[in-house]
């Protein structure tokens, strides 16, 4: 779907249609982080079985020893100081009860965690996507879950609008006249955590990390000075730009941590255009495209794309606001 803010025109496009609706000159930025296999299962001495989702680091002592916070199921039954082996080369220890499922895990390996984790973990999938222990279409979820261009292991979910392309439109993208650049914003479980406050401003959104290089600071510079669009691909790309942003439009190599949180009536600085997936009502990412895009033409938007049954959710259809 393309939806053109000035006029309110929403037109339905396919997604091969992107290079057509993209102009020469144009840089699209792409979120390049790779999501970790952060799921692990696991069994209690009794034969419980209990799953454990990793949601962000909070210490790394060396290489073979990080603590991080976590879901732990079913976690009324845990308790502090139970310590699973996952596999053969990684014990997760539950160090500290958090509330509201969330515990505080050491995990030790006998080499690299984040390599123990890549041969034992699983990649963690939204809930709405069931995989029974054994299914063998957990192989390839690590494949499909996972952007092209994915680089930077850090994030507990994918960034959706990115899993659209494929080789072959990456192909395309460069013979149309548009440059692509990378940034990389870690997804936590914060992000996809509903709005529960009265007021959308008074939600508070979990911190990510984020960097954003020399190189991307000098393609935006460049986009601007031929007069293209800087088109992010998803709300992390979004994100990353406008936390760098200037009053000018331009942005500043940083890295960090960010808890940017947009909603209607943010004046966006560095972002021209927006490619991004459909979401849930009552959250962030749809409070971000509201903001982006002016809240009655998304509703709009959203009312037809139910009309014309579009798909939602991670693997859902995609939506072009310009």
């Amino acid at each position: 779907m393309a939806v053109r803010r000035g006029t309110g025109e929403i037109a339905h496009l396919g997604f091969r249609d992107l290079p057509g609706v993209l102009r020469s000159g144009d840089l699209l930025v792409l979120n390049d982080t790779k999501v970790i296999r952060g799921r692990l299962r696991v069994r209690k001495d009794t034969g419980g079985a209990v799953e454990i989702l990793l949601l962000a680091p909070t210490s790394r002592v060396e290489a073979g020893e990080e603590t991080w916070e976590a879901l732990a199921r079913p976690s009324k039954r845990l308790r502090e100081g139970m310590s699973f082996r996952v596999g053969e080369e990684l014990r997760a220890t539950l160090l500290r009860r958090l509330g509201e499922g969330k515990w505080t895990v050491r995990l030790e390996a006998r080499g690299s965690v984040h390599e123990a984790l890549e041969r034992n973990g699983e990649i963690p999938l939204p809930p709405y996507i069931l995989r029974a222990p054994g299914d063998p279409s957990i192989s390839d979820d690590a494949v499909r879950y996972q952007t092209v261009y994915a680089a930077s292991p850090g994030s507990v979910a994918a960034p959706t609008a990115g899993l659209h392309f494929d080789a072959d439109m990456m192909d395309r993208l460069a013979p149309a006249g548009v440059s692509t650049a990378r940034v990389t914003l870690s997804i936590g479980y914060g992000t996809f955590s509903p709005i529960r406050t009265v007021e959308v401003e008074d939600h508070e959104i979990h911190p990510e990390e984020y960097s954003l290089g020399m190189d991307v600071s000098a393609a935006v510079d460049a986009a601007r000075d031929r007069g293209g669009r800087v088109v992010a691909v998803g709300t992390t790309s979004v994100r990353t730009l406008e936390t760098c942003a200037a009053a000018d439009g331009r942005v500043a190599p940083a890295a960090g941590t960010t808890r940017l949180f947009i909603t209607p009536g943010y004046r966006f600085r560095a972002v021209d255009a927006l490619l991004t997936n459909f979401h849930l009502p009552r959250s962030s990412l749809l409070a971000l495209v509201m903001a982006f895009g002016g809240v009655e033409l998304v509703r709009e938007a959203y009312r037809r794309a139910v009309a014309e049954r579009y798909r939602f959710f991670s693997y859902g259809d995609a939506m072009f606001v310009f």
